[in-house]
């Protein structure tokens, strides 16, 4: 850009012309009137000298003996750098073809030799004027834009925080009843469309409020509706919601849930939590709340009457004393003897022994050979057959059998890898991943009860990974991370499980010794689908290898996935596309062929 203040340097011009006596006198007068000025004798020193030091104008004769002016100001015209300097073109040529010739090359302006210095002068000083205005527009312009951009972010603010207004309780900061009605109502409409779905809603209404705001006043009331509000908000999931939907009625929406039981254990605790006193303007105000509970059902058709039930279960509470919860539909006793019946057969497993475990071949996507297995565990029921994992595992971890389980599974997987590791060659370099649950993590004695096992089977900790899902590493944090710190001082690999479905944050997991990251199976199926989700899985790669970590890959079915997984930079994978999961004879003759 030009420097035009007087303070600083003057404008530089360079002069192109073949003839040494043109150059002499221009160049002689320029410098006189305070330009700076360099001159050129040919048309590639011209583009040399204006690439290398690009000037504030440029005076080009058209006749020169390699390059003529036209194509100097051409190929000056396609250079960003050099695209907007202006030329005038110097020629003894006066047919009006050259002229236009000249400007349709670029020039802004055409100087007849043999020329007058004062022409050439006011020529110049125009030209410089005018490409002065034209930065100083340009500055202007970009100053104007900046402003809108500035003026248009505000307005997006006003924008969101009138929205945000418009969905929320103004005293409570809460979800308002639309907002909350909102997202039951996209809740239902994944019930309509998945198997296995299910979220619960819960209706609060605090007993006696009635009487404490007559009695205390609305300020009191106010209050004690706030406490309510922040206790509320400690007992549910980041992923769950609660709202004011009246004047002292809450509700909870639960999403997703596993079962009833889950919404009734949080109802539980709601009651307990709530039967207590506040402490509002040095006063003790007691309440207690009564609480309905509605499950979803594909039968419904709207929020509204599944609010509407809610609302109906927790009349039927206050009608039987206040102070507890009432579950509004029936249908969920049968579920719930379902659930108990499911427990005692799991019980009665546990002591016959009736799983088996399974191993799901992992690959190395680079050379597509067999690294290790990850372990499932299968029920084979007596009497009613094969029962999923995702059916029992959940009351498992609900009743505790999931430590018992757990450490069965531990047991006999390492018992396996030791027997594979003398039985074939390639054993040694063989891992095996097994899961733990959240309620293993919790154990005070899960570290002495992995030693033990280690050192009754004989296992090398090299050989066994343990997968923890991102939930479990992040509901105590504190303890897990020690855990983790110390399976690692042992040796074992730790790798992280659906990485991608839950908090995923870059905020904690390098504070977590993880060697390893699974992408969810969610991601690699929307491979050649959805685009987000692509970018998903290429971030999740980038930051786990930026990290230090390598990355598995879960359910990979196709080879369109294989392929777009192994140019993204996949180390492993695993899925029906390679095996499904084996038992452990099926799974010895990989381990033959490999």
């Amino acid at each position: 850009m030009i420097n035009f203040d007087a303070s600083q340097p003057p404008a530089n011009i360079l002069i192109v012309d073949d003839k040494p006596t043109n150059l002499r006198v221009l160049s002689t007068m320029l410098t006189k009137v305070g330009y700076k000025v360099r001159a050129v004798t040919t048309g590639r020193m011209a583009l040399m000298a204006a690439k290398n030091q690009p000037p504030d104008l440029i005076l080009l004769d058209v006749k020169m003996p390699d390059l003529d002016g036209y194509e100097v100001c051409q190929q000056l015209k396609n250079i960003p750098e050099t695209a907007a300097i202006p030329i005038i073109f110097l020629s003894a040529l006066q047919d009006v073809e050259d002229k236009i010739k000249a400007f349709e090359a670029g020039g802004v302006d055409y100087i007849i030799k043999p020329f007058q210095f004062q022409e050439v002068l006011a020529r110049v000083s125009i030209h410089l004027t005018l490409q002065k205005a034209r930065y100083q527009l340009q500055a202007l312009n970009n100053q104007l834009e900046k402003q809108v951009e500035e003026q248009t972010a505000d307005l997006a603010e006003i924008k969101q925080q009138l929205l945000h207004d418009a969905l929320h309780d103004s005293l409570t900061k809460l979800p308002n009843r639309s907002l909350f009605l909102e997202r039951v109502n996209s809740a239902l409409k994944r019930v309509q469309e998945e198997d296995d779905y299910a979220f619960a809603v819960l209706v609060i209404d605090l007993d006696r409020f009635k009487m404490i705001n007559d009695s205390g006043g609305h300020t009191v009331g106010d209050l004690l509706l706030i406490g309510v509000s922040r206790t509320l908000e400690t007992l549910i999931s980041l992923a769950d919601t609660v709202a004011r939907i009246g004047g002292d009625e809450f509700a909870i929406l639960l999403d997703p849930i596993r079962d009833v039981n889950e919404a009734l254990k949080v109802a539980e605790q709601v009651k307990q939590t709530l039967t207590t006193s506040f402490l509002i303007e040095e006063q003790e105000i007691f309440t207690s709340p009564s609480i309905g509970v509605t499950i979803s059902m594909p039968s419904y058709n709207s929020a509204a009457e599944i609010l509407r039930d809610a609302n109906l279960a927790m009349g039927e509470a206050k009608d039987k004393g206040r102070a507890r919860y009432e579950l509004f539909n029936p249908q969920m006793h049968r579920q719930a003897l379902k659930l108990i019946t499911l427990e005692r057969d799991l019980r009665y497993a546990i002591d016959k022994q009736e799983f088996d475990i399974y191993y799901q071949p992992i690959m190395d996507l680079n050379n597509i050979k067999l690294v290790g297995f990850e372990a499932l565990i299968r029920w084979q029921h007596p009497h009613k057959g094969f029962i999923s994992p995702g059916e029992f595992i959940p009351v498992a971890e609900e009743t505790g059998l999931i430590i018992s389980i757990g450490k069965m599974v531990l047991e006999k997987v390492c018992y396996q890898i030791e027997t594979w590791k003398k039985k074939f060659p390639n054993g040694k370099l063989l891992k095996v991943a097994v899961n733990l649950s959240s309620q293993q993590l919790k154990e005070e004695n899960l570290i002495e009860e992995i030693d033990n096992i280690l050192k009754k089977t004989g296992l090398n900790p090299h050989n066994l990974k343990v997968e923890i899902t991102e939930t479990s590493l992040i509901e105590n944090s504190i303890i897990t991370s020690q855990l983790l710190r110390q399976l690692k001082e042992r040796n074992l690999e730790i790798s992280l499980d659906d990485f991608g479905t839950g908090y995923s944050s870059l905020s904690y997991l390098h504070r977590f010794p993880v060697d390893t990251l699974k992408i969810d199976r969610s991601f690699v199926n929307c491979i050649g689908k959805t685009e987000e989700n692509l970018k998903i899985i290429q971030s999740i790669i980038t930051l786990a290898h930026n990290l230090g970590m390598e990355v598995v890959a879960e359910g990979i079915e196709t080879q369109e996935q294989l392929v777009y997984l192994q140019k993204s930079h996949c180390d492993f994978g695993q899925g029906y596309f390679f095996d499904r999961p084996l038992p452990s004879k099926e799974a010895e003759k990989l381990l033959e062929d490999n």
